[in-house]
């Protein structure tokens, strides 16, 4: 609604393209009916934002019977008939993830005392959350399995809840007896639920990562409870698919950066890379026009500003 909507609007505006864009408020069913809408008014092309992959890859299969392309939008439908997946490299969202975590146990002095890293992952029926988990897997793995870092308890949090990522947090600090140094967590608001943990039991700030780049999550960063988090420009996504959108209606060749494993066969893929945002460049965010700066600056996060 907020970032991707407007630029997906504006691309197709200035294509002369007309559109509709219609929000299932994380509901499959209700994506299903919206869907049959969409094709029962004719509609040409279908972007699609995966919720589960049963009813997505039915929706896919709906509209190619009626010889309507589909578009993977920000997340590959398993078993699906899309056209083109565009969407951000989820392994390296991961890999930043976890390049942040090792950074900031190195800046805060635990790095070499065998601190134990927690994972807080998101949802285990979405797809993205096994390539975040591979991308930061893929660099602390190696830390357990070499010794230089005790891999703490891991968990996925049904539906990437909030509010069950904090109590699975604070059942993670139970059984360490508050003993856990540093945490991969999967986006901002996992994030944040491990900040008001942390927080509630008067524990210090530990290394923390995050993903999406909300102003929460820069809040977090910038008072010192947040280390990082994986900025996905959705203004970039959103043109990206606009395009392919422009280019399937049009019958002209797909612009794509390769191909991406489906299932058994290869799917055309538009892959865009992410960009860590820490302290020290966060200020982007706001210069770029991606956040407002008094959605960061306000209240008692003012003074670091």
């Amino acid at each position: 609604e907020h970032f991707d909507k407007p630029a997906l609007v504006s691309a197709f505006k200035k294509a002369g393209v007309s559109y509709q864009i219609t929000n299932a408020d994380n509901d499959a069913q209700k994506q299903k009916t919206q869907a049959d809408q969409c094709l029962g008014n004719g509609a040409k092309v279908l972007i699609e934002v995966m919720l589960d992959a049963g009813s997505a890859s039915a929706i896919e299969k709906a509209a190619k019977a009626k010889g309507v392309p589909s578009i993977d939008y920000d997340r590959q439908v398993p078993g699906g008939v899309a056209s083109i997946y565009v969407s951000f490299d989820g392994g390296a969202v991961g890999v930043l993830q976890g390049k942040g975590v090792v950074a900031g146990l190195k800046a805060n002095g635990k790095y070499s005392q065998h601190p134990v890293v927690a994972e807080l992952n998101g949802g285990s029926t979405d797809p993205n959350s096994f390539l975040f988990k591979g991308g930061y897997d893929s660099i602390l793995k190696p830390l357990y399995k070499k010794g230089t870092f005790k891999h703490g308890p891991d968990q996925f949090v049904p539906g990437w809840d909030n509010q069950k990522a904090g109590t699975i947090f604070e059942q993670m600090l139970v059984r360490t007896g508050n003993k856990i140094d540093a945490v991969a967590a999967a986006n901002d608001g996992l994030a944040n639920a491990v900040v008001v943990a942390l927080k509630a039991h008067g524990l210090k700030p530990i290394p923390l990562s995050g993903q999406d780049a909300t102003p929460q999550g820069v809040q977090n960063i910038i008072s010192g409870w947040q280390t990082m988090t994986v900025w996905k420009d959705t203004r970039v996504l959103a043109k990206a698919a606009a395009k392919s959108a422009i280019q399937l209606l049009k019958g002209q060749k797909l612009t794509t950066t390769g191909t991406v494993k489906n299932g058994s066969k290869r799917e055309p893929a538009f892959i865009i890379p992410p960009v860590s945002i820490t302290k020290a460049n966060w200020r982007q965010l706001y210069t770029g026009g991606f956040l407002k700066k008094s959605d960061i600056c306000n209240g008692v996060y003012k003074k670091y500003c």
